[in-house]
């Protein structure tokens, strides 16, 4: 039996009309349930799996590049002196990794 209206489709079609909109955690699941036929909680592991994947690999250092969708990375920032916005008094900020994603061709491609 086909579903109807669920919460993603619903957004989608909002998007579709001009208005902005942002997908969560919950209909992003039931999106992948919905198109690969999985049930919402074998939907649910899988789209964990793949975050978990992700962060392991960049918490080791490691990019991921996923052709076509894009490319996960880590950017290093040095320790830098920046300055109080209260006070004005000098502040030292801390070193620090930061991820960072690069969409592919194929991404660009699918918004544009």
């Amino acid at each position: 039996m086909p579903r109807h209206g669920n919460a993603a489709t619903q957004k989608n079609k909002r998007h579709n009309k001009g208005v902005t909109s942002t997908m969560n955690k919950q209909e992003l699941i039931a999106t992948v349930a919905d198109t690969s036929g999985l049930g919402k909680g074998d939907a649910s592991k899988a789209v964990e799996a793949v975050f978990d994947a992700i962060s392991t690999a960049l918490k080791k250092g490691d990019e991921v590049r996923l052709v076509g969708f894009g490319t996960f990375s880590v950017s290093k920032r040095k320790a830098s002196t920046g300055r109080n916005p209260r006070t004005g008094a000098p502040m030292t900020i801390k070193a620090s990794s930061q991820p960072k994603f690069k969409a592919g061709k194929g991404l660009k491609d699918a918004v544009n």
